[in-house]
């Protein structure tokens, strides 16, 4: 069984790309809008893509997790979000940063640009920078579009207005090329968010995804349950010889043998392929039936649901499929 999973987490690795070409293009469905300068505004519309993707594609299948966020914080009537925060809790315990990996069209524009040849510089003494993107998850998603609001008490959604990169790439380019009225209206904020897309493709070039790792407030988010998530890098210490190949690979600088879970790791695969010994492989962590087991029994026998030493029974019967 281990044989098998180990050799299935080298073909999802292998095959990664595939999928993000597969995701990206079921994020982004309604291709024929990109000629029409129109955005689809269906029914699916009101459900969030897992990925960084803007509201304002034209192709683009469902809203951005980040856009809807901001316009429930910064809307004039502010009430706590059940589905955004219980949608960014589910696919975060889900899968964590692998959306980041797989899932995300942006991540995936990051990974494209940085197979053009050229000379390739690490962010390993960029650590730091890695910060960043909580600050800004915490200043300009949240706060800012919360506190400074307009006379009628709503807030600008900040991130999207002023830093987010895709919403240019994906929204105002397609919309201006294909409708005449945007692209006469276009002004200076325009052309400050298009340097932005601009330094984030010349920095994707030479690091890599440098706006996954710096300034994402959606990755951040995905990061806080990597440590929890179901879906996660396993290391199998019988199997390490540590020799550090794992760690060379990784491209998010992560030490993969002492910390697998860190959130900066988006479960690429990459420390699974470069694996010599095959001691890493993508984990789904899942209840066994003992686990049904147990809790039916003990929901039925109130001797054991109300036995002292319960928890230790729990523990004993209670097992993981790995």
């Amino acid at each position: 069984m281990d044989k098998e999973k180990k050799l299935l987490s080298r073909k999802l690795a292998k095959i990664r790309g595939w999928i993000q070409a597969a995701a990206t293009l079921l994020t982004n469905i309604h291709i024929p809008n990109l000629f029409k300068g129109k955005i689809y505004q269906g029914n699916a519309k009101t459900v969030c893509v897992p990925g960084l993707n803007c509201y304002s594609c034209p192709a683009a299948t469902g809203a951005c997790p980040i856009g809807a966020f901001q316009a429930v914080v910064g809307s004039s009537k502010f009430k706590f979000s059940y589905y955004i925060t219980g949608f960014f809790i589910l696919l975060g315990v889900t899968l964590g940063r692998f959306i980041c990996g797989f899932l995300c069209p942006f991540g995936w524009f990051q990974d494209l640009l940085h197979k053009i040849p050229g000379k390739k510089l690490s962010t390993a003494k960029l650590k730091p920078l890695r910060y960043l993107k909580y600050v800004i998850l915490i200043v300009f998603v949240i706060l800012v579009p919360m506190l400074v609001t307009n006379s009628i008490g709503m807030g600008d959604p900040f991130f999207c207005k002023y830093i987010c990169p895709q919403g240019v790439l994906e929204g105002a380019i397609p919309l201006s090329i294909g409708n005449a009225a945007i692209r006469s209206a276009l002004g200076k904020l325009f052309s400050f968010k298009c340097m932005i897309l601009i330094a984030v493709i010349v920095l994707s070039i030479l690091f890599y995804r440098p706006f996954c790792k710096w300034i994402c407030p959606l990755g951040a988010i995905y990061s806080l349950f990597n440590k929890v998530s179901l879906l996660k890098i396993t290391v199998d210490s019988s199997k390490c010889v540590g020799c550090g190949q794992c760690s060379k690979a990784c491209k998010m600088d992560v030490d993969v043998c002492k910390t697998p879970d860190h959130p900066e790791c988006i479960r690429c695969g990459a420390c699974i392929k470069a694996c010599p010994k095959d001691a890493i492989y993508l984990l789904a962590i899942y209840p066994s039936n003992d686990v049904l087991r147990i809790i039916n029994t003990s929901s039925t026998c109130p001797s054991l649901s109300n036995s002292l030493i319960e928890p230790k029974l729990l523990i004993l019967f209670v097992k993981t499929k790995y």
